[in-house]
């Protein structure tokens, strides 16, 4: 994809085919595709039945990529998710059988379920790309992307995500209860006989063309330098206010950026405008953020503090 115009129309139509599968969940879907076309990886978080694992491979189906869905378990071992080496009595040699991350949207179901040592596994492959397994480093799909839930309920043996690989995370992406309006839809397909999980979604994009796109983007949207000064106050307004333990770091700085210049291109602009930012502070910022433990006792909220700290930054003009 050479211009900015065919990357907006070909994700509008990956939109498109998003609204006929998933009623409702219009941030969530929208937070979605900002984070496929920006390239990174997301946390899907949501209540049971809320369409976390149907939002994941719709999308995987739109985009014309493999799909693999780990269901992660406390006895989950780092090999079950990178694969292994078996030795091969005809050849007398070692093959390698790849694991589930030799994919393109890889959906890690209840990652907080399963120990540190196999979630560090990970960490390699969403970061490099890459996986190194018996010294030998293999390359992952140029698109591959994590989408992994999380369950904000049943915290009883679940091993909660250090801030490191947090951070690692491009996106929090949340899907609230349906309206009443969603789950009459939903409802009415399933009486009708339509069943969501089964639905034939069309291929709107492919591999090469999603990697193509990311690549239109980076290179046709600018930031000006006002829009960056305004992103980094308030990432640095994060590190210094009395409720916050721990701030957000320069990673976060980026991907504020990238994100907001994404959204800004999915509405078919090639500038980003601080509304670009603020829209992608909560999803981009608030799994970032660790609050003081008076904060807590308070009951504040991230998305209050947030608030508050947008509030406070002056905004370009």
């Amino acid at each position: 994809m050479n211009t900015l115009a065919e990357v907006t129309a070909s994700w509008r139509s990956v939109r498109d085919g998003l609204d006929t599968v998933i009623h409702g969940q219009t941030d969530g879907k929208q937070h979605l595709l900002v984070c496929l076309l920006t390239g990174g990886h997301a946390l899907l978080e949501g209540l049971p039945g809320t369409g976390k694992t149907l939002l994941a491979l719709t999308a995987a189906r739109l985009l014309g990529g493999r799909f693999r869905r780990i269901q992660f378990t406390p006895d989950l071992m780092p090999s079950d998710i990178l694969g292994t080496s078996i030795f091969n009595v005809k050849t007398q040699e070692f093959d390698f059988r790849p694991g589930p991350v030799f994919t393109d949207i890889l959906l890690a179901d209840e990652i907080n379920r399963t120990p540190p040592r196999t979630q560090a596994a990970l960490l390699e492959c969403m970061q490099e790309g890459a996986s190194t397994i018996d010294g030998f480093r293999h390359e992952l799909s140029p698109i591959f992307t994590v989408l992994a839930t999380q369950n904000p309920i049943e915290f009883e043996g679940t091993y909660p995500l250090p801030e490191a690989q947090r951070d690692r995370f491009l996106m929090k992406i949340t899907l609230a209860y349906p309206t009443a309006e969603a789950e009459g839809g939903i409802l009415a397909d399933y009486a009708s006989g339509r069943r969501l999980h089964d639905t034939t979604v069309e291929s709107v994009l492919n591999p090469a063309l999603c990697a193509a796109s990311r690549e239109t983007v980076r290179r046709l949207v600018t930031v000006r330098k006002e829009i960056r000064d305004y992103i980094q106050a308030l990432v640095g307004a994060t590190r210094k206010d009395d409720a916050i333990h721990i701030g957000a770091g320069p990673r976060a700085s980026i991907a504020l950026l990238e994100t907001s210049r994404t959204l800004a291109a999915l509405s078919d602009r090639d500038f980003v405008t601080p509304d670009d930012v603020k829209a992608l502070g909560l999803p981009v910022l608030g799994h970032r953020l660790t609050l003081t433990a008076e904060a807590e006792m308070e009951g504040l909220a991230v998305s209050d503090v947030l608030r508050r700290l947008f509030a406070t930054v002056e905004v370009p003009r």
